[in-house]
């Protein structure tokens, strides 16, 4: 699959933030060594989300010692979804992985991540549920509800992705560009960008990783608050599927 043009130059991690002054920086300090320890030539934009502690305070120490840590604030209303776009209006990779502030992800799949871009794949879609992967003390209600949400997905959309929510995932920067516009401004944007990469027309793969539940700070994801706002998203990429008349598809060459 791997061509000339298929290689990439830079990786951008986008990492959102809002009040994780207790983990940030350890975050970013072993997200930083194991992309130099395997030679990634990459930037780590985060963005701190109106937090109220020291995330920001942090932040800026830590640039001061990691040359490739990019602190940006967003200024404008604020919300994951909106974190998240604030990154990508500072990114200058041609690849980017979405990863969280509370040390839940592994930053060794943020490598295979970048290896399988470097393949020729679009995106490069991270599964829990999948042999290899799995998840350390998830939450026994949180754990039900994902996976009747993720088959509700694989149903309506016909796709055989199971773990759709999850929000560490890779892309070209080519895919973001092409998913424009994006809508959702918060946690909903999880599912929004793999959703439409797939409707689009965008080649996609995935591998096992696995997920720990975070040891410090609390968990910003309100269930209660985010079941409308999933659904619309997901209705609103299911319309374009099967009403756009192919209007956004990728165009290939």
């Amino acid at each position: 699959m791997e061509t000339k043009t298929d290689r990439l130059r830079l990786l951008t991690v986008v990492i959102p933030a809002r009040d994780e002054e207790e983990c940030v920086a350890s975050t970013v300090e072993q997200l930083n060594l194991e992309l130099r320890l395997n030679q990634i030539p990459h930037e780590i934009v985060v963005v701190d989300d109106g937090s109220s502690d020291r995330t920001w305070e942090i932040l800026q120490a830590a640039g001061k010692r990691i040359e490739e840590l990019r602190p940006v604030q967003n200024h404008g209303p604020h919300g994951f979804g909106r974190a998240i776009s604030c990154g990508f209006g500072h990114m200058h990779g041609d690849a980017v992985v979405l990863m969280m502030a509370d040390e839940s992800d592994d930053c060794r799949d943020v490598v295979r991540y970048w290896k399988l871009l470097n393949e020729g794949w679009d995106c490069v879609f991270g599964s829990r549920f999948v042999k290899g992967g799995g998840v350390i003390d998830y939450p026994w209600l949180k754990l039900r509800l994902n996976r009747l949400a993720n088959t509700f997905l694989r149903f309506l959309f016909n796709i055989s992705l199971n773990d759709t929510t999850n929000a560490f995932k890779a892309y070209r920067r080519t895919v973001i560009d092409g998913c424009q516009p994006l809508i959702a401004p918060h946690f909903n944007l999880t599912v929004e960008i793999p959703l439409k990469a797939i409707v689009r027309g965008f080649s996609w793969t995935v591998i096992p990783i696995t997920w720990r539940n975070r040891r410090v700070g609390a968990a910003k994801l309100k269930i209660k608050e985010m079941g409308s706002r999933y659904l619309f998203i997901c209705l609103y990429v299911w319309w374009e599927k099967y009403f756009s008349r192919r209007d956004y598809k990728k165009q290939r060459s």
